[in-house]
């Protein structure tokens, strides 16, 4: 009996070692082709060339000096602060309207929540284009803000429905018994409670609005183009390094956004 003890020992951490491994695996296969961009984007040809002969900042420099590029790029940042600060205000004040009013909601509430995250972005894509177009605000910037919402606010609902979920209701009934207006009790007590969880939808709202393609490719004009419209343009008429740049940037960007949200969630408390 006492030997087959480390017996069962080794058999555990054989296995422990062996799903590690095929874990390690599945993140390398995932995570390369996001790496073998960075040195693509290193590349000193004027052509997308792996492994590259020699490492040069040449293209970075262009990318940063190309009318063209600076301005779809701010025009993706203007679009996206613009999304979460809609975003953030509207799915906060549903999720109060879910969780304090409607105490849960129901099938149809959650359905019409969540309906941007199940039907395809194509079919919406091509849904808020023949909507737009007939509103006449297709290819505007309020075009972009008001399409983009419409995909970002269900992130926001749901996260910061899932803070008042654990949120002591209690206390805010606590606040109003001492003289605080419901309004008063949400804004002192409420929403500073769950600041994290307000911050993680704000940056899921952005990433969202910010890395947006199919949407964004319908609605752009010749004058007024995104950041993702103009690498797809890019990749069908001229390939260059400089797309791997780009990439390179959105994916560095886009993993500060989610080290935030992740810090926030496990700071939540400091």
């Amino acid at each position: 009996m006492a030997a087959s003890v480390p017996s069962r020992q080794r058999s555990v951490s054989l296995g422990r070692l062996l799903l590690v491994f095929f874990a390690g695996l599945v993140l390398v296969f995932l995570a390369l082709p996001t790496i073998v961009v960075v040195p693509v984007s290193l590349s000193p040809t004027e052509y997308l060339s792996f492994p590259p002969e020699s490492l040069t900042l040449r293209w970075y420099g262009e990318f940063l000096t190309d009318e063209k590029w600076v301005r779809a790029t701010l025009l993706s940042l203007r679009i996206g602060l613009s999304v979460t600060l809609l975003t953030t205000i509207v799915g906060t004040m549903a999720a109060l309207a879910i969780v304090r009013g409607l105490r849960g909601g129901g099938p149809l509430v959650n359905a019409l929540v969540t309906a941007p995250l199940v039907i395809p972005t194509i079919v919406y894509a091509i849904a808020i284009l023949l909507f737009f177009s007939k509103i006449g605000v297709s290819g505007s910037f309020w075009g972009f803000v008001f399409a983009h919402s419409a995909l970002a606010v269900p992130y926001v609902v749901l996260i910061v429905s899932a803070a008042l979920y654990r949120f002591d209701a209690s206390t805010e009934l606590a606040a109003q018994s001492l003289g605080a207006s419901r309004v008063q009790a949400i804004w002192h007590v409420t929403l500073p409670a769950i600041r994290p969880a307000l911050a993680t939808g704000a940056i899921f709202a952005f990433l969202t609005s910010f890395d947006d393609a199919t949407v964004s490719f319908f609605l752009a004009n010749l004058n007024d183009v995104t950041l993702p419209r103009k690498m797809f343009e890019n990749l069908q008429f001229f390939v260059s390094p400089v797309l791997a740049v780009v990439a390179t940037l959105l994916t560095l960007f886009t993993l500060a956004l989610f080290g935030a949200a992740q810090w926030l969630r496990t700071n939540r408390n400091g």
